[in-house]
């Protein structure tokens, strides 16, 4: 794929650029905002590290100029406000929903059948939007969350073990945040599983601060996360471009897997060069699975909340 396209200049869609640009998986990465100036900048700066840190992908910044979007391989659209003081559910989903619904159109126009990555909060709430603007162009669609719960929940176990998160395979499902479905029993460390090396109240500490993990960001700096969220979007992209046929969380629309269907949830999935390649389906024993029913009517209810607002 020779060019990337990540919409929003924000800390999340920058960091997501950077990080590719870094990776050094295409030719061009272009960087889309609504702001005067603010993605032109950010990818000037990127770009001028290009000699410094032994890249070559060209990294250039527009505002709204979807023209320059033109035969994109990979939209990533991380495009969208955070939840305000005195900001309902419901105003956040249906302002966010227009945005992703105004530039996911944009963009799908200039690259028809370009893989389509969302990363806008309400994740699953927000790939399901995308999806259903995509409906008739054909772009595949699917959103980012279970790489970043899962680097959160590697960390905070490196740390209580005090070894190295590469050696730590992890697995979380479900919706994004406090309503994720933890996996203990699919998580091992080089190949030991969890349970041989923690208890179940300390295991239980760390998917409740995974859960929040956000949140917990959230209130030491004032504002969401950047630099883990757009390490997980560009890990999802080398993944892609590199048909690396990676197996990842990724948050799809279910046509039955798992007994559930019509709901955007997270699942575990290959990653290649057509996207998603495969769902794969585990098995779940019957705490876990009552885990991610809980999980998918939670995502349901807003899922219906937006389409109560008839925006598509």
């Amino acid at each position: 794929m020779d060019k990337i396209t990540v919409i929003g200049a924000g800390a999340v869609g920058a960091t997501c650029a950077n990080v590719i640009a870094h990776k050094d998986v295409t030719k061009e990465v272009i960087l889309i905002d609504v702001k005067p100036g603010v993605a032109e900048g950010k990818a000037l700066d990127i770009w001028q590290t290009s000699a410094i840190n032994s890249f070559n992908t060209r990294v250039t910044g527009y505002t709204d100029d979807y023209e320059k979007t033109r035969d994109s391989g990979i939209i990533v659209i991380t495009s969208g406000l955070p939840r305000k003081p005195g900001m309902s559910r419901d105003d956040l989903i249906k302002t966010n929903a227009l945005i992703v619904k105004d530039v996911a159109g944009k963009a799908m126009k200039y690259s028809p059948g370009a893989i389509i990555i969302m990363v806008t909060n309400p994740l699953d709430v927000m790939t399901y939007a995308a999806t259903k603007a995509a409906r008739n162009t054909g772009n595949p669609v699917f959103g980012m969350a279970g790489i970043l719960d899962t680097g959160r929940y590697r960390a905070f176990l490196a740390n209580a073990l005090n070894v190295s998160p590469l050696d730590i395979q992890a697995l979380l499902m479900g919706g994004h945040g406090d309503t994720m479905v933890p996996l203990p029993r699919y998580t091992s460390i080089a190949g030991i599983p969890l349970t041989e090396l923690l208890g179940s109240e300390e295991i239980e500490k760390i998917v409740e601060r995974t859960a929040k993990g956000g949140g917990e960001i959230v209130k030491l700096l004032g504002t969401s996360a950047w630099y883990a969220p757009g390490a997980a979007v560009a890990q999802m992209v080398e993944a892609i471009v590199n048909d690396q046929k990676r197996i990842f969380p990724v948050s799809t629309i279910l046509n039955g897997e798992y007994g559930l269907k019509d709901v955007c949830l997270g699942v575990p999935v290959v990653l290649g060069r057509g996207g998603i390649e495969k769902i794969i389906e585990i098995d779940l024993n019957d705490d876990e699975m009552a885990l991610l029913k809980t999980s998918s009517g939670h995502v349901k209810e807003v899922m219906k909340a937006l389409d109560d607002m008839n925006l598509f």
